[in-house]
């Protein structure tokens, strides 16, 4: 497999989300999460081929399959099934279970109304990585039977964020004063991702900044 040319920004996305996660292994004695600390949320706006993006990111790295009803969704899942799988990639299907599961999907990522699903699918579903949506430091503090939750919108953001007051960065310090791993979302750019240093984040998600860094 040849290996796409990365660009500056997505090397330097990477570079920083795999700096978050070792930051946080560290303080978790060691243990690394199932869950990669680069996660791409498709948009059917800004990502309407989300293949093409996941065909250009590095190994390790992963997609959150958003459907949101989309008559295409299984065709859409199926290629980025196929994409991250070559490619040593993780994909997550957004809240659609059977989807997942249909696809050969490696788990779920649960809206913020969901999150109580957790419990009884890593329970049925071990294999599965779980994570789920949060928009506040308490929502992320209290989550439970999830492998992270994504925490949203740490930079002032576009899309269906775009009305929603940034968090900023110190409440992903606050956050991660739950039991569960922590990725911050909204507004993460090459050119802001450093800024997450230090912030006992694991890892970084975008729309748009991952989408512009890995385009083909």
């Amino acid at each position: 497999m040849n290996e796409p040319e990365t660009t500056e920004d997505g090397a330097r996305l990477w570079a920083v989300a795999q700096a978050l996660a070792r930051t946080a292994a560290n303080v978790r004695g060691g243990q690394r999460s199932r869950v990669p600390p680069m996660l791409l949320f498709t948009d059917p706006e800004r990502t309407p081929c989300p293949w093409e993006i996941a065909a250009r990111m590095p190994a390790g790295s992963g997609v959150v399959y958003r459907a949101f009803g989309a008559g295409d969704s299984l065709e859409t899942a199926e290629r980025l099934r196929a994409v991250t799988r070559e490619r040593g990639m993780t994909l997550l299907i957004g809240l659609d279970a059977d989807l997942a599961d249909q696809v050969g999907a490696d788990g779920l990522h649960l809206p913020e109304r969901a999150l109580s699903a957790g419990y009884a699918l890593s329970g049925r579903r071990p294999d599965w990585i779980l994570t789920g949506a949060v928009h506040s430091v308490a929502a992320a503090r209290t989550a439970r039977d999830l492998d992270a939750v994504v925490l949203s919108p740490i930079f002032p953001a576009g899309g269906v964020s775009a009305e929603k007051p940034a968090l900023g960065v110190e409440a992903l310090a606050r956050a991660t004063g739950g039991r569960t791993r922590i990725i911050a979302l909204g507004g993460i750019t090459a050119g802001n991702a450093g800024d997450l240093q230090g912030s006992g984040a694991s890892g970084l998600a975008a729309i748009g900044g991952l989408a512009e860094a890995f385009a083909p």
